[in-house]
């Protein structure tokens, strides 16, 4: 068994090398850097204009055009429980770790470019929904590669690796969080803390889209005011640093960060490469994942919904993540060898005391428990499209409330490289779609502003 799971670790190693190699991301950011150059800059241009269609339109009456569809601002926080999850804190920290503070300005220039990757996604996903026979709305990549781009099995291939990822990184590896770090820190049982989370899992997605909708839209924004009070308490501690933390952050992503303390440094395509994948892992722009949710909105043109995601990328990645690793690199502690949550904890100590590992666990326990709900729907849409069917949502229900528990109580790590593995074949189809696509995204914004 230990040989199998070898080879198989060798394997998805070989495979992820290539898939996530330079080619991919060098693709994911060029995709962001044309609709960039080919917007005009939209995210800089429109980015008021963006905040008035988004957050402070959240007051204003939804349509109600079709009682099946979910607001505006659930589909966003529907999207965010999704991504909002432990690449926010694990992942930046990991990076940071990996690739020195550098990684911080690549984790910032990818999703800047990945704001305008977002837009073309969810508008696409809007525009090429589809309302099936019994009212319900349906939409993503797997609908617009099928009805845009005309190709069957590029979108089948996006659902199946869609599908398999919602038990790998949409599961395991958030529940796997959970339980590490409630065992951490108040020395819970994982078994305690699967069976736990299994059941709240299942209380929230055994309904209707409306029901997790209505789950994310009360937690999405108490927690992510929560982690942001505590990392600014953190950045007020060390403000007679975040001058030189940020100086750091930039003259180290054009050059190499020498060894120092437990860092044993690390070379510029280190660098990059650990913020870029970092930062796609964080925001999943260009991943395809979040359109599902966003097709499901209540909006009057896709231009409209697509703004959620140009708001979406910018609070996910470039105000939390950023948040995080000054709060870190501030700190000293980036330097420490250690790694994820660990780092997380040890540099959060320093503004929080002995509250830190609690804060970062409850942090971490919330965010990966969004992230359960969101791809439990994204993973529910993809087998739908597969089987062309809803008849087995209710079987898969149970099925991804089970892994929850396995997930808790395991040591998975090559799930958690597999998954990642998935994420990439994900991005491939989507991709292609995106940039086939590219005319249907500029005259469909243009139409928005006539």
């Amino acid at each position: 068994m230990n040989e199998f799971l070898s080879a198989a670790q060798a394997l998805n190693k070989l495979i992820s090398s290539i898939i996530w190699g330079p080619l991919m991301l060098l693709l994911i950011l060029g995709t962001g850097i044309y609709f960039t150059l080919r917007t005009n800059f939209f995210q800089i241009r429109k980015f008021k204009l963006m905040l008035d269609k988004t957050i402070f339109s959240i007051f204003k009456k939804p349509l109600n055009t079709n009682k099946k569809l979910i607001s505006p601002f659930q589909a966003l926080t529907t999207a965010l429980a999704g991504t909002i999850g432990t690449g926010n804190i694990v992942g930046t920290a990991t990076a940071i770790a990996i690739g020195g503070p550098g990684a911080l300005f690549w984790i910032v220039i990818s999703s800047f470019f990945g704001m305008i990757t977002k837009y073309a996604e969810i508008l696409l996903a809007v525009k090429y929904r589809v309302i099936k026979a019994d009212g319900e709305i349906a939409g993503g990549p797997m609908y617009y590669i099928q009805n845009g781009l005309k190709s069957r099995f590029l979108a089948l291939s996006f659902a199946v690796f869609g599908l398999l990822a919602s038990f790998g990184i949409g599961n395991i590896a958030q529940v796997n969080s959970i339980s590490t770090s409630m065992y951490s820190s108040l020395r819970i049982e994982p078994l305690y803390t699967g069976i736990a989370v299994a059941i709240l899992v299942s209380l929230v997605i055994i309904g209707n889209v409306q029901r997790i909708a209505k789950t994310t839209e009360k937690i999405v924004p108490f927690m992510t005011v929560f982690y942001i009070i505590i990392t600014v308490i953190v950045l007020v501690k060390n403000y007679q640093n975040i001058l030189s933390s940020v100086m750091l952050v930039i003259s180290s992503a054009f050059n190499e960060t020498s060894a120092i303390g437990g860092f044993v440094g690390s070379s510029l395509m280190l660098t990059i490469k650990s913020g870029i994948s970092k930062g796609v892992f964080t925001n999943e722009a260009g991943l395809g994942s979040s359109p599902i949710a966003h097709a499901m909105a209540d909006t009057d043109h896709p231009v409209s919904q697509a703004m959620w995601g140009i708001f979406e990328v910018f609070v996910d990645t470039i105000l939390i993540c950023s948040c995080t690793g000054i709060a870190i690199i501030s700190s000293g502690k980036w330097s420490s060898g250690l790694l994820g949550a660990e780092l997380a904890i040890s540099a959060f100590s320093v503004g929080l005391g002995n509250f830190a590992p609690h804060a970062i666990s409850f942090s971490l326990l919330f965010f990966a428990f969004l992230s359960l709900l969101g791809w439990s729907f994204y993973g529910e849409k993809c087998l739908e499209y597969i089987v062309k069917t809803d008849k087995f949502n209710f079987l898969y229900k149970i099925l991804f409330s089970c892994v929850i528990v396995i997930g808790a109580t395991s040591d998975l790590r090559i799930v958690w490289d597999i998954s990642d593995t998935l994420n990439g074949f994900m991005a491939i189809p989507n991709l292609i779609a995106l940039l086939a696509l590219s005319n249907i995204v500029i005259s469909t914004t243009k139409d928005y502003f006539k």
